[in-house]
């Protein structure tokens, strides 16, 4: 499982079986404050689709320090590691919602279109390139 998150909307991927593809699953939304439902519903996620391993976009800054995002992706995975058992890797998910949005437009959706399913592309983006790193 892949996830881009967000302080609004989170991103989530599943690879297939045999670990070659990241297909985009649902965008978690949330109100950025209470992250109780959004937790509870990567939980269920994980549960109906037997995922054995996650892949958390750390949201770093471009100069190296730590933002709030980043230390909420943090506890994030921590509160789905205490829920699943499973230790989430972080993964740097910088410029990933950019490409996504480039991608977006290069197969032609409108910026209106792209809202409902950017944060899914950019869970694919996480997951595919720690997936290309396992060949």
């Amino acid at each position: 499982m892949g996830i881009d998150f967000g302080m609004k909307h989170i991103g989530v991927a599943l690879s297939d079986e045999l670990w070659i593809t990241a297909s985009g699953c649902e965008t978690v939304n949330w109100n950025g404050l209470d992250d109780t439902w959004a937790v509870n519903r990567i939980v269920e996620i994980v549960k109906e689709n037997n995922v054995t391993g996650i892949i958390l976009g750390k949201p770093s800054r471009t100069d190296g320090t730590v933002s709030h995002t980043e230390e909420a992706a943090v506890e994030f995975g921590k509160k789905i590691e205490t829920r699943t058992g499973i230790t989430p890797i972080m993964k740097d998910e910088r410029y990933t919602t950019v490409l996504a949005s480039r991608f977006m437009q290069d197969i032609g959706r409108t910026a209106k279109k792209q809202k409902k399913v950017i944060d899914q592309v950019a869970a694919e983006i996480i997951l595919a390139d720690y997936l290309e790193t396992l060949r």
